[in-house]
């Protein structure tokens, strides 16, 4: 219990657990980071759901990318812009590191910042209303989910770190915990949400690779950075499945 507390405090705004810090809950607190995702996707649901009744389309999904950012405390926004500004910096791997670690924003993380937050936008913006309940849930969980394979396939980065940690404690069982969790969440958008988990491992393990073989592994940020361009990936697919038709045979 104390593991998935941890968990939901950590990735979060919700601040729970007040006890003393447990290094092996910390550790091990990707095994859970799928269904904090589920969590805080039905709380996206719900955010959409007042907002539609509320607003017009544009504003409703203005709020909804707005209400994930707020719902993470922009937790991977960061690391995404950290993990943009080292990898485009276009340096030797240990100054690529040295750049991800300082906490300035760069030209490169702002601009991929914008980027991100715009096609998110519009693709919130296209996808048909009647998809709304069986995907908004299910996104956040298989992205984070996606963390959890880049923590226990591979190695950290750094020589120490707060990563490192989940690194040491996270291993295959807890990814295989952290997987049945996501297949389920997955179920509940019906066939097209287990093709968005089969994409969601592929574009994992792709991203993962890419960034490892610049980085000479992974680090805090670049987990970071998986969830969110998992995420914007995701409801591309979502998008693109609902296709011209709204994808009545897969959804």
């Amino acid at each position: 219990m104390k593991t998935f507390i941890v968990s939901l405090q950590f990735l979060t705004r919700f601040s729970i657990y007040r006890g003393a810090y447990d290094e092996r809950a910390y550790g091990r607190a990707p095994l859970f980071y799928p269904l904090v995702g589920l969590i805080m996707g039905a709380l996206w649901l719900l955010l959409y759901l007042a907002a539609a009744r509320l607003f017009p389309p544009p504003v409703t999904a203005a709020l909804l990318t707005a209400g994930m950012v707020v719902f993470s405390g922009g937790l991977h926004l960061d690391g995404f812009m950290d993990t943009m500004d080292g990898v485009f910096s276009g340096r030797p791997r240990e100054k690529m590191l040295e750049i991800m670690r300082d906490s300035r924003v760069g030209a490169f993380g702002a601009i991929a910042l914008v980027v991100l937050l715009l096609v998110k936008y519009a693709v919130l913006l296209s996808l048909p209303a009647r998809l709304m309940p069986r995907l908004l849930p299910v996104v956040p969980a298989l992205s984070r989910w996606g963390m959890v394979y880049a923590v226990a396939r591979f190695p950290y980065a750094r020589p120490q770190g707060l990563g490192r940690l989940q690194v040491q404690y996270t291993g295959a069982k807890e990814l295989l915990l952290a997987t049945l969790q996501a297949v389920a969440a997955a179920a509940l958008a019906g066939p097209a949400g287990l093709i968005l988990f089969l994409l969601a491992l592929a574009a994992a393990h792709g991203l993962c690779r890419a960034l490892a073989a610049q980085l000479g592994g992974l680090t805090g940020d670049t987990y970071g950075a998986v969830n969110e361009i998992l995420e914007v990936v995701l409801l591309l697919a979502a998008a693109g499945l609902a296709g011209p038709a709204g994808g009545y045979f897969i959804w």
